[in-house]
C-alpha cells in the first residue's frame, strides 16, 4: 500500500484473531483483482505488489505506516563521502521457504541471491532478463539501468553497489515491492530443468508468509513462515478471496465473509461509516494521477488543443460525482 491511495472497511475481527480457543488464526482479505504473477520485478498493480509482499523479503523496508527505511534482508549499510558507493551488511541465518513442488533451498539466503535480484531486471544478457516478461517497469522508469555502475559480492555476507551519481531516493528505490529478493539457487535449479519461469509460478522467498494455492480469479492462500528471519507473525493463515465488483466486496464483508476490504464504491461510505461494526481506514496517497498528451502526435502538438481540452474538462464535477 505504500505507493498508491487507500480505502479500507475492516470488520471488527479482534475476538477472532486472539480467541485462545481458535485452532488457527485467519484473516480473509477479499482482493479486488489477480496478480499479474509472483514476480514483482515486473508488476505494475498495486494489486500484484500486494498479492507479492508477503511472499518477498527485500534489501530494506519502509517502517509499517511511513516512509522511513529500516534494515531487511540487510541489517546494515554504509555510505562513501562521494555518495555514491553503498556497503550492505546481510542478514546471516534467513531461511527460504521450503514449499516449492519442485525445489527445497540447501542453503540460507547471500549475496548472490541479491547479485540475482538485481542483474536479472538490469543485465539484458542475463539467462533471466526476459524469462515472463522484459519490461522491468519500475526498475527502468527509475533510471536505475543508467544509475547503476557495478554491484559486486565482497563476501557471503556483503554487497558493494557503486552509482554512477549520487541519487537521494537510491535506498528508498530498494524498499518498494519490485526489489524483491529470489532465491538464485531456485532459479539455477530453474534454468537447468528448462522451466525458468516456474520461480514466478510457483514462488519461494524469505517474507513472513508462504505461498499455498493460487487459482485465478479465485483466491490465494497463504501460510505463515515459521522460521520468518523477522519472527512469526500473529496471523496463521491468510487468504485474498478474489473479489472485483466493490459492491460483492462490501456484501461479503457484511456476510463476515471477509474481514478487510480495498477500495469500496464512494457512494457506498456513508452506510460503512454508519455501521458499528465497521471500521473505515484512509490516507492520502503517495501517488500522483494525471492526464497526458502526445506532443509528438497531432493535434497534441498544438498547445491551444491542450489548453482547450484541459479547459472544457469539468474537473470539479467528474470529483463531486464519481469521487463523492
Amino acid at each position: 500500500m505504500k505507493q498508491r491511495s487507500a480505502l479500507f472497511a475492516a470488520v471488527c475481527v479482534s475476538g477472532l484473531l486472539v480467541a485462545a480457543a481458535a485452532p488457527a488464526k485467519t484473516l480473509v482479505y477479499c482482493s479486488e483483482g489477480s496478480p499479474e504473477n509472483f514476480y514483482p520485478g515486473v508488476n505494475t498493480t498495486g494489486t500484484s505488489f500486494d498479492a507479492n509482499t508477503q511472499v518477498y523479503s527485500r534489501l530494506l523496508e519502509f517502517e509499517r505506516g511511513g516512509t522511513t527505511v529500516v534494515p531487511g534482508l540487510a541489517e546494515s549499510w554504509e555510505l562513501s563521502d562521494d555518495g555514491k558507493t553503498y556497503v550492505f551488511r546481510l542478514r546471516e541465518g534467513v531461511k527460504w521457504h521450503n514449499t516449492s513442488r519442485s525445489f527445497k533451498p540447501t542453503r540460507d539466503f547471500n549475496a548472490d541471491d541479491v547479485l540475482f535480484a538485481i542483474e536479472r531486471q538490469w543485465k539484458e544478457d542475463h539467462p533471466y532478463f526476459k524469462v515472463t516478461s522484459s519490461n522491468h517497469s519500475y526498475f527502468n522508469d527509475m533510471g536505475l539501468p543508467k544509475l547503476l555502475r557495478s554491484v559486486e559480492k565482497v563476501d557471503d555476507y556483503t554487497v558493494k553497489i557503486m552509482l554512477n551519481q549520487p541519487e537521494a531516493p537510491f535506498l528508498s528505490d530498494l524498499a518498494m515491492e519490485y526489489a524483491g529478493i529470489q532465491s538464485k539457487e531456485y532459479a539455477d535449479a530453474m534454468l537447468k530443468a528448462g522451466t525458468p519461469e516456474r520461480i514466478d509460478q510457483d514462488p519461494i522467498g524469505t517474507g513472513p508468509f508462504y505461498l499455498v494455492q493460487y487459482q485465478k480469479d479465485a483466491v490465494i492462500r497463504y501460510k505463515a513462515f515459521p522460521q520468518y528471519w523477522g519472527g512469526k507473525v500473529a496471523i496463521d493463515d491468510l487468504i485474498f478471496a478474489i473479489t472485483p465488483d466493490a459492491s460483492v466486496r462490501w456484501a461479503k464483508l457484511q456476510k463476515g465473509e471477509c474481514h478487510v476490504m480495498p477500495y469500496p464504491n464512494p457512494a457506498d461510505l456513508d452506510a460503512m461509516r454508519k455501521d458499528a461494526t465497521v471500521q473505515v481506514l484512509d490516507q492520502p496517497g503517495l501517488n500522483i494521477g494525471y492526464l497526458a498528451y502526445n506532443t509528438q502526435k497531432k493535434p497534441f502538438d498544438d498547445l491551444r488543443v491542450r489548453k482547450a481540452l484541459n479547459m472544457a474538462i469539468n474537473k470539479k464535477s467528474i470529483l463531486d460525482a464519481v469521487y463523492l
